[in-house]
């Protein structure tokens, strides 16, 4: 590559906000982010000690940590006022939650617990914050294979992400005029702390192994770098995009 010649793929200097940034593919894209030069925040909701231990083992890069629950106006507060947040140009925003039971089991408590974050969330700081962003800026909402596919016990969830997938669409429409560009990270199926509350997850961890062309998951790195990418210039012609990143497996039903 020329001297000259830019590197595209580049995110260093620039300042990222991961929200769900200190578990699973959150924590593993705010690394990533991180460890390519980006000033990154990590936002988390409740538990403290996922973000403590992030923090010591990032001690040598720029990225901090900040409790705020992004469903409430007070958090979403608490989060805009983040020292280094002034004007980001990168938002990933990996936050999801969700209650996994049969149809006969679910309220409309849980649909409402499901939505305020997976979708609502996404909205409301998306709103929030695109004023900010300069012209170049990335968004990226992190999705999910239920968006578009039947899993068992994931019905609230798998609606959820399908609302996230659609408003980032529209979401992008509007912030494109402006520079700004939207787009969708969609993983298949990672190993995170998350299966371990899914019903028979060996037995589906195998299957959705068996699924992937490659006869296996996806890492959580693999995951990140493909946010990388989305986070970066070499995906300037990407907007309202949703890239699949599940070694060929939702292409075997």
């Amino acid at each position: 590559m020329p001297a000259s010649e830019p590197d595209l793929f580049s995110v260093r200097g620039r300042t990222a906000l991961v929200v769900g940034g200190t578990r699973g593919i959150g924590r593993a894209i705010a690394w990533r982010l991180a460890q390519a030069g980006a000033r990154v925040v990590a936002n988390h909701a409740r538990e403290q000690g996922p973000a403590d231990q992030l923090s010591r083992e990032a001690a040598a890069l720029t990225l901090a940590t900040v409790r705020a629950d992004v469903t409430s106006s007070t958090g979403l507060d608490t989060l805009l006022q983040t020292p280094g947040l002034e004007a980001p140009s990168i938002v990933v925003f990996a936050a999801a939650t969700g209650v996994h039971k049969s149809l006969d089991q679910l309220t409309l408590r849980h649909w409402d617990w499901t939505f305020a974050l997976n979708a609502r969330a996404f909205f409301a700081l998306v709103q929030s914050l695109s004023p900010r962003m300069p012209a170049g800026s990335s968004i990226v909402a992190v999705s999910s294979e239920g968006a578009v596919r039947v899993v068992p016990h994931y019905s609230l969830v798998g609606a959820s992400k399908g609302a996230l997938e659609a408003l980032a669409r529209h979401v992008a429409a509007e912030l494109a005029p402006r520079g700004i560009r939207v787009n969708v990270l969609s993983p298949g199926t990672v190993l995170t702390d998350a299966w371990k509350v899914l019903p028979d997850s060996e037995r589906r961890l195998a299957e959705d192994a068996r699924r992937s062309m490659r006869g296996r998951l996806n890492s959580l790195e693999e995951v990140a770098w493909a946010a990388q990418f989305l986070c970066s210039d070499a995906s300037a012609g990407l907007v309202a995009h949703t890239l699949v990143v599940d070694g060929g497996a939702r292409l075997r039903g």
